[in-house]
C-alpha cells in the first residue's frame, strides 16, 4: 500500500476517482488490477459529501516512470 498522501480529489479525473485509472500516473486499470487504496470520503465546502475510490498501479517503478514523463 502507498504511504504517499493522496492528491486532492479536485485534481483527479473521473476515471481516477472511480478507480478505473491509477491515481498517480493515470494508466488504465482493468478489473482486478492495481492496488485498492480504500474508500475516501470528501466533504466539500459547498455541496454534499461523497466517496471516491482511488487505486494505484501494482508496479510502482513503472508507475513512477509514467508519472514523471
Amino acid at each position: 500500500m502507498t504511504t504517499r498522501a493522496l492528491p486532492p480529489v479536485i485534481n483527479t479525473t473521473e476515471a481516477q476517482r472511480r478507480g478505473w485509472a491509477c491515481v498517480w500516473c493515470r494508466a488504465a486499470l482493468g478489473i482486478g488490477l492495481g492496488d485498492d487504496l480504500g474508500e475516501q470520503r470528501v466533504k466539500p465546502a459547498d455541496g454534499a459529501a461523497y466517496s471516491w475510490f482511488p487505486r494505484q498501479c501494482s508496479d510502482t517503478v513503472a508507475c513512477q516512470a509514467r508519472e514523471t514523463s
